[in-house]
């Protein structure tokens, strides 16, 4: 075996993204509430950065200078300060103004920049503000049945074994472990009996249907718990709801009362009334105690008439953003003669750092502002007419027109919404396909969604119309799609087949 060293050259391109244009990439993608989530973590961790009191909301055009604005200078020397540059590599040439500061550097601590952090009021600070908006989260479905739980007679070992139930419910309610598996975790073992009455007891408890293993258990507890059916009394078994539930709850969901009600010797009426009330029931009732919060939505964007001017004006929401400066004090202690090595590079690391933050927030101000133009003089006619007249549009149309590339649209659209004067919209919806109408046109596949649920909307319910004949009045109208596309998009509209429409 030999062993050979030698050397070696070669040469390649590599990309290799900067600090700062990862930065700027991460800013450009986030949304509003997110940027100013951001914004609230760099003024903790960044002693440098500022926010100036009563800046923010909603500003139009470009700003001037934003790592610049600030308090102005009180007097004297500040007044002559030259501006500071900061490298991004580090250089020393960043600092060779130090002569013209007399002050010393501890006595910065004094000065108005630092009052003003140290005096900012709990009241004015939007995170405390955003925290003391926030509405309380609520019960979870097993906190709320372990406080009825407690206030229930029962002997300790089902107190217990009810407690058991309760930590293994799911969210909507459903107890998804058999009550033998459930009964293992338990110590000692209990008896098949005692652990039926644990359950049992725990299903009397609100709201009606939970503890439920089953979607026709949980209806027949409901059914019974209801003061003006069941009125909390064990159910007929001959009852028509009840023969229902037990057998029929697909033929329910198909809407096949015809073949229901020959099928339990009932008349249609009949049928439909119970089905009625069937319907009325919840099939997930612990969502009723802890539902879902959908996180609420806050415009990027806003775009409105402006009847002076004669077009639409293009608002960009700055949230916080705008009032963002770096510290005086800061800059001129960072000039300082006889400033320590290890706290001025600790202090041009954070103003580097600032000025980069800034400088991204006004990159995504800008970018934002240039794609939000062209999507809306590609898609005039959505906001001049309406939600229908919306045309199909690609991004990388969007990204020739402001000479940018797809990606950079595509985070600049990310999560954002434009309030419209039709309403908010996220930015993604302007992009789209299409089809090509008869007279060679483009159509959205929005405008044929939004003409397929007008269509349903006006059919006679005693004869629906099928996807075959809505593939016919669609082409009619210059739309053509397969009846396979149409029955794709009455699904993705939720809107059930011609037979499941039907009224009887």
């Amino acid at each position: 075996m030999r062993f050979d060293a030698h050397l070696q050259q070669r040469l390649e391109q590599r990309m290799i993204l900067a600090p700062k244009m990862i930065q700027a990439m991460e800013i450009l993608q986030l949304p509003l509430l997110a940027l100013q989530e951001r914004i609230e973590q760099e003024l903790i961790a960044n002693p440098v950065l500022e926010l100036r009191a009563g800046d923010g909301g909603e500003e139009e055009g470009l700003p001037a200078g934003p790592a610049e604005a600030g308090p102005p200078p009180a007097s004297g020397a500040a007044e002559a300060e030259q501006d500071l540059v900061v490298r991004s590599d580090g250089s020393p040439a960043d600092f060779e103004r130090l002569s013209n500061l007399v002050d010393r550097w501890e006595n910065y601590f004094e000065e108005d920049d630092f009052a003003r952090r140290r005096a900012r009021p709990a009241d004015a600070d939007s995170k405390s503000e955003a925290m003391q908006n926030t509405p309380d989260a609520g019960d979870t479905l097993q906190e709320y049945m372990l406080r009825q739980w407690r206030l229930e007679d029962v002997p300790p070992g089902i107190r217990a074994l009810g407690e058991l139930v309760i930590r293994n419910l799911d969210d909507n309610g459903y107890l998804r472990e058999p009550p033998d598996e459930l009964a293992r975790q338990a110590a000692p073992p209990p008896a098949p009996a005692e652990m039926e009455e644990a359950l049992a007891r725990v299903q009397h408890l609100g709201p009606p249907g939970v503890g439920a293993r089953t979607i026709e258990e949980c209806l027949l507890l409901q059914l019974q718990a209801d003061p003006e059916y069941g009125g909390g009394r064990p159910l007929p078994e001959d009852a028509l709801e009840v023969r229902l539930v037990r057998g029929h709850l697909a033929d329910l969901a198909a809407n096949r009362f015809p073949q229901m009600a020959r099928a339990l010797g009932a008349s249609l009426e009949q049928v439909k009334a119970a089905a009625a009330r069937i319907r009325r029931l919840n099939p997930k009732p612990g969502s009723a105690v802890s539902p879902r919060r959908t996180p609420p939505i806050i415009p990027d964007v806003r775009i409105e008439w402006d009847d002076e001017a004669g077009q639409y004006r293009v608002t960009i929401q700055n949230g916080e953003s705008r009032g963002l400066y770096i510290s005086r004090a800061y800059r001129r202690l960072v000039k300082q003669r006889d400033l320590d090595a290890r706290t001025r590079q600790f202090v041009a690391n954070n103003i580097r750092s600032a000025r980069w933050l800034i400088d991204a927030i006004e990159q995504r101000r800008d970018t934002l502002r240039r794609v939000v133009e062209s999507i809306l003089k590609f898609q005039r006619p959505f906001f001049d007419d309406g939600p229908e007249h919306i045309r199909p549009l690609r991004m990388q149309e969007v990204a020739d027109d402001v000479g940018l590339h797809v990606a950079t649209i595509s985070r600049a659209v990310a999560d954002k919404y434009a309030d419209t004067p039709w309403g908010i919209y996220g930015l993604r919806d302007f992009f789209m396909g299409g089809t090509q109408a008869a007279e060679g046109r483009q159509v959205s596949w929005d405008r044929v969604r939004l003409r397929l649920k007008a269509l349903v909307d006006a059919e006679d319910k005693a004869a629906p119309l099928s996807d075959e004949a809505i593939m016919k009045t669609l082409k009619a109208e210059g739309m053509d799609l397969a009846r396979r596309t149409v029955a794709k998009y009455r699904e993705e509209l939720g809107i059930p087949s011609s037979r499941g429409r039907r009224q009887y």
